[in-house]
């Protein structure tokens, strides 16, 4: 029965395989251009230590990426450990005791619970006097007259959107929808910081956020950007300005991006970076076909497999904990590394809920390699992203699927 299914869905899903080929060829020849622009060489791989003065690979990397998002300035550095760490720099970098942070995509991720003050943290942004606010979407949209209500009605610092769902059901947003909402804003207010966190989103269209309006972009280079060789690290794009107080909240005031050795990792960011198309590419066409396949199972996904996507995550939907725990098994055990390992659900620090994560990945965490998780709670959503090719992914989703079904049938 499933390699019935198998053959009807890579039959349903070719034109949906040609289109994102396009893709890949458009951003490859975005990002080969901004390398031949700063005349990349093998000199630019060498390391720094110590301080990182001078370090000209790390630099002309920066340049890049400011090309590739369009941006006045960026700053890409492993000394951030994760996205996660990359907002939170930059939500201190650029707020103020009796500022405010207000999100017009409803509750950020789990993991900055603990930075807002959502969940109390001596450290977090509201044991400095910093107020949040949050306004949910609107059939998986901004709710544009909230939006401008709030604006009018008190004064804002920074507007927070976070493009890719977390751990929810909504849509991720478009890049067609942040412009639409960049517009309204500006019409209210020109000096409030729009901040974008972008993680899952890079290179899935043509333009990136701080190419229609955003101010600042926030990812990591172990999802999308990283290609699966940056061993971790972070980047932040946008305005020449903010891009300064970022670095100086990440190193320290008056030194702030001068300093920062690269310990020999320029090599691994740009190798990441100019194969990022093509492994973006490879985890969208994993996505489409799983989307296809689960449905062809009988399982609610989103998006459904003929649907324009807007980052590399695809949500299945299982309604009960036991096939979204086989499932995420089947993943890890047809991982190239760990595949022995059986996943169960667990206590994970950031996180309000058990989570089961499926991650047989060769860099910790990465999740531009195939992975899959989700937390224990209704209505039991397994996160699906990455790959860092097509013909892996597929095998992966085909193994979830062959476990999901021996195991339902006992």
């Amino acid at each position: 029965m499933l390699e019935e299914k198998i053959k009807k869905v890579d039959e349903k899903i070719k034109i949906q395989l040609e289109q994102l080929d396009n893709l890949e060829r458009y951003n490859s020849q975005k990002v080969l251009e901004a390398f031949v622009a700063e005349e990349v060489s093998e000199t630019d791989f060498a390391s720094t230590t110590g301080y990182g003065y001078n370090d000209i690979g790390r630099d002309k990397i920066e340049r890049i990426y400011a090309r590739i998002f369009e941006s006045e300035d960026a700053l890409v550095r492993s000394q951030f450990i994760s996205g996660s760490h990359a907002l939170t720099v930059t939500l201190f970098a650029l707020l103020r005791p009796g500022d405010t942070l207000l999100s017009i995509t409803g509750k950020l991720y789990d993991t900055l619970d603990e930075v807002i003050g959502i969940v109390d943290n001596p450290s977090s942004l509201k044991s400095f006097d910093i107020s949040y606010e949050q306004i949910d979407l609107q059939d998986d949209d901004f709710d544009i007259p909230a939006i401008i209500a709030t604006l009018q009605s008190k004064k804002i610092k920074v507007i927070e959107i976070q493009r890719s769902r977390g751990y929810s059901t909504r849509k991720t947003l478009s890049i067609a929808s942040l412009e639409k909402v960049i517009k309204a804003i500006r019409k209210v207010d020109q000096d409030v910081i729009i901040m974008v966190d972008n993680c899952y989103c890079e290179l899935v269209d043509e333009k990136e956020p701080t190419a229609v309006g955003a101010d600042i972009a926030v990812g990591s280079l172990i999802k999308n950007m990283g290609g699966g060789i940056a061993p971790n690290g972070a980047y932040v794009v946008g305005k020449k300005t903010l891009i300064s107080l970022v670095a100086e909240r990440l190193t320290l005031p008056g030194e702030g991006k001068e300093v920062g050795p690269t310990l020999g990792i320029n090599k691994s960011i740009l190798q990441g970076l100019f194969m990022a198309p093509s492994v973006v590419v490879a985890s969208l066409k994993t996505a489409v076909f799983t989307a296809a396949l689960l449905a062809e199972l009988g399982y609610l996904v989103e998006p459904t497999w003929d649907e324009k996507r807007s980052d590399i995550v695809q949500t299945i939907i299982f309604h009960n904990d036991q096939d979204l725990i086989h499932y995420c098994q089947g993943i890890q055990g047809a991982s190239p590394i760990d595949a022995i390992s059986l996943p169960i659900p667990a206590y994970m620090p950031g996180y309000t809920d058990d989570v089961i994560m499926a991650s047989g990945s060769f860099t910790q965490g990465s999740s531009i390699e195939l992975s899959c998780d989700g937390p224990l709670r209704e209505p039991f959503i397994a996160y699906q992203q990455g790959s860092l090719t097509y013909a892996y992914g597929r095998l992966g989703v085909i193994n979830a699927c062959k476990r999901l079904l021996s195991l339902k049938q006992e």
